[in-house]
């Protein structure tokens, strides 16, 4: 079963760049269709970024799309989500989720998830 860890949260200020990490152990990290998605006090989990096995492919959340990049490296069972010019609607709590298959945008799509990482965007 896989488990994943994120990190590379933090307290930054509007305009700021931050670069968030997914560490995956227990499975076949490259046969996982990963996703990040973030979710804001009072609201629901919403998607933020998928990409392929391979990484070939790559979807966004219109939110983000132009701000931030998503990647991985199947060598070191890692993920990436580097955001740039953060807005302080980007604060939520992030988290990154694992399946077999995909491609998939939908929180209930996921088996696997991290507890999560908190970027706070400063005014």
């Amino acid at each position: 079963q896989v488990q994943l860890v994120e990190s590379g949260g933090g307290l930054v200020q509007a305009g700021d760049s931050l670069r968030l990490s997914c560490a995956s152990s227990g499975g076949s990290f490259s046969s996982y269709y990963m996703a990040w998605f973030r979710q804001a006090p009072g609201k629901e989990r919403e998607f933020v970024a998928a990409i392929s096995w391979s990484g070939s492919n790559t979807y966004y959340a219109d939110s983000i799309e132009g701000r931030s990049t998503i990647s991985r490296d199947n060598a070191k069972n890692r993920m990436y989500l580097q955001m740039s010019t953060l807005k302080p609607e980007d604060t939520a709590v992030y988290y990154c989720a694992a399946q077999v298959g995909g491609p998939y945008r939908y929180a209930n799509q996921y088996a696997y998830w991290g507890r999560g990482t908190q970027v706070t965007v400063s005014s």
